[in-house]
Parts: structure tokens; C-alpha cells; sequence
């Protein structure tokens, strides 16, 4: 379902033009140059509206994080959010996550999140989640050695899937939970967890390590048999 267009969308994001960066081409490898005194850089992958964004940002004045969005009706609520709070650490991008290697330097990102992506349940659609093999080679070659992808899910099946992808492509699991607040509110939440928290709905999350320099191979793509609607997979 597409979200409705925001009232007076245009001009809101003119506003908030400070905190949106619009060549981010002309920022590979510099990044951290934004924020004076800069101790790292991290990246969200699809930003929604921003209240996970402004909690990071507030929690960590020190980091810069880069937001990406394709959707700028929720991305206009995020940057309103966050200019009206004054966080100056945080900067939107108005993009995809397929364009992240013409906006990353090799190693520039010490930290990815990756908040309750849309799952895309059919088997045909597997390539666009974006814990698939080709989008994992891509944080891949943004991360330094040491280097994380920090992701939550509550769809079960979903995560169980992603944690064969990140494995078999050669990153280390770690701190995996089936339920992240079994025991009261962990850490900062997204819109959709406070959500599915107040709903009892469990949370998935991992991290996922580059422990080294390359990946293992990419998987070959597999031959057309046909229509698939199977869900998962």
C-alpha cells in the first residue's frame, strides 16, 4: 500500500533541507567530515520516520548517522522530527538502498541498521529483502573489519532466513534473541516495535560481524522455472 502524499510535502523537505543531503555521491569517503569532532559513521537502511533515527542520534551526539529513505512521505516526518529536537547529527538521503556503493567509501561505515524491512514473502521476491546475498555483499564492502549490521525483524520466518544469508556469506552471528523484550523494553525503538511491544508481538534481532577481508562467494542466481507464489523461501 503507498503511503499518502503528505499535505504541502515540498515545501516541509525545503525546510528541512540542512539535515537532507542531496548529491550524496559528492560525500563518499567523507562522510565524518559533516559532524566537527566525528568518531564514526553508521547508516539506516530505510529510515521510516525517524523515531529511531532521532533516539541513536541523541543517545550518541558523537556519531554521525546517515539515513536513507526512499519513501520521502515518511522521510519528511523524520527530518521535521529531528530539526525540531536540533539533533545535529543525523543527515537524510532521499534514495534506495541498491545505491549504497555509489554513496559509501570501501570501510567508511562502522555501524549498519537494518530496522523491520518489508519481508517480500514470495520466493520470486527474495532478492529484494534486504538481507539478501547481493544487498549483504554490499554492506559488506561498506564495513571496516570489526564492522556491524545490527538488525531486528518480527517476522520469525523472515529472520530465520536472514540469519542463513549472513552466515553463508561469512559474517559471525552474535547476540541473536528471539525476543528482545522479554524482559521489559530493550534499547531504542522503532514506530512499528513500540507497536508490536505494546501488542506482545515478539522481536527478532542479531548482529551480524565482519570478522574478515572478503565474503564467501555470492550464490548463483537460480533459472526461471515458471511462476512462484510459495511464500518464503
Amino acid at each position: 500500500m503507498r503511503m499518502r502524499n503528505k499535505k504541502n510535502l515540498i515545501p516541509r523537505m525545503e525546510k528541512c533541507a540542512a539535515v537532507q543531503v542531496f548529491v550524496p555521491a559528492d560525500m563518499k569517503g567523507h562522510w565524518a567530515d559533516l559532524l566537527p569532532g566525528c568518531q564514526e559513521v553508521r547508516a539506516e537502511m530505510g529510515c521510516g520516520k525517524g523515531a529511531f533515527t532521532a533516539g541513536v542520534a541523541q543517545a550518541e551526539p558523537d556519531v554521525l548517522l546517515v539515513a536513507l529513505e526512499k519513501v520521502p512521505n515518511a522521510m519528511v516526518t523524520a527530518m521535521e522530527r529531528v530539526c525540531a529536537e536540533d539533533i545535529r547529527n543525523v543527515r537524510f538521503i532521499d534514495t534506495d538502498v541498491v545505491n549504497l556503493p555509489d554513496i559509501f567509501a570501501p570501510g567508511e561505515v562502522s555501524v549498519i541498521y537494518i530496522n523491520f524491512p518489508d519481508p517480500w514473502p514470495r520466493k520470486k521476491e527474495a532478492k529484494h529483502r534486504l538481507t539478501a546475498p547481493s544487498f549483504l555483499a554490499m554492506y559488506w564492502d561498506a564495513l571496516p573489519i570489526g564492522g556491524r549490521i545490527e538488525y531486528k525483524t518480527d517476522q520469525s520466518w523472515l529472520f530465520d532466513w536472514s540469519l542463513e544469508q549472513f552466515a553463508a556469506l561469512g559474517y559471525e552471528l552474535r547476540e541473536v534473541t528471539r525476543d528482545l523484550h522479554a524482559d521489559g523494553p530493550t534499547g531504542i525503538m522503532t514506530n512499528y516495535e513500540s507497536r508490536f511491544y505494546a501488542e506482545g508481538v515478539p522481536i527478532h534481532r542479531c548482529m551480524a560481524v565482519k570478522t574478515r577481508e572478503e565474503h564467501a562467494p555470492l550464490p548463483e542466481e537460480p533459472r526461471r522455472r515458471g511462476r512462484e507464489d510459495t511464500v518464503h523461501g
